[in-house]
């Protein structure tokens, strides 16, 4: 009786000519959204990474008194998170907005050094860092969060420090895409300077 033996094709003999041809339909496919894709992985991954993050602090961004209620109310549902707020209302008035919503004085900590959204990052980063915090909440109106959120993602991801944002709708149209850009080269600037400039 005759036997058919099958013998396997060794992995360095060439594809069937049309396996090749369906693999280089393929790459055609791909080719014209090649640069949307790793933007669109990188965004889908950190949304993702965003969910379980825990952070260890509230960072309100001053710059606006809503920023600093809405800040509070937050607090108030986070009672064991530090607050820090970045050049925000003058002291008094600070701490009678978290007061009244019922916040620690000793968990709020004020600093005034910031100029802007960059110098809000540049001046509180190695203070979280020595702190040993590793995450933060990052808390800024709707039209804000976009930038706030490229600097941050900067100046402290330089220090493995991951931001995790929180708003309130401000009715405002969201910044221009420039502002954005600007500043994220800016803090590109200061992560190679040291130097974060300001307004």
């Amino acid at each position: 009786m005759a036997h058919n033996h099958i013998i396997p094709r060794s992995p360095s003999s060439p594809l069937p000519n049309h396996r090749r041809r369906h693999r280089w339909r393929l790459l055609k496919l791909l080719l014209p959204i090649s640069p949307l894709i790793l933007p669109i992985a990188w965004f889908g991954y950190r949304e993702l990474e965003n969910t379980w993050i825990q952070p260890q602090a509230i960072f309100v961004l001053g710059g606006e008194e809503e920023r600093e209620i809405f800040g509070a109310k937050f607090a108030h549902i986070h009672p064991n998170l530090p607050v820090w707020i970045s050049s925000g209302a003058p002291p008094g008035y600070a701490k009678r907005v978290f007061k009244k919503a019922g916040v620690s004085p000793e968990n709020l900590h004020l600093d005034y050094r910031a100029i802007d959204t960059v110098t809000n990052f540049t001046t509180l980063v190695d203070r979280f860092e020595s702190k040993g915090i590793t995450s933060v909440y990052l808390v800024t109106s709707d039209d804000h969060i976009h930038r706030a959120r490229a600097i941050g993602e900067i100046v402290f991801g330089s220090r493995g420090i991951k931001v995790k944002p929180v708003t309130f709708v401000s009715g405002r149209p969201v910044e221009p895409v420039r502002k954005t850009v600007r500043d994220s080269f800016r803090s590109l600037f200061w992560l190679a300077t040291g130097y974060a400039g300001g307004k």
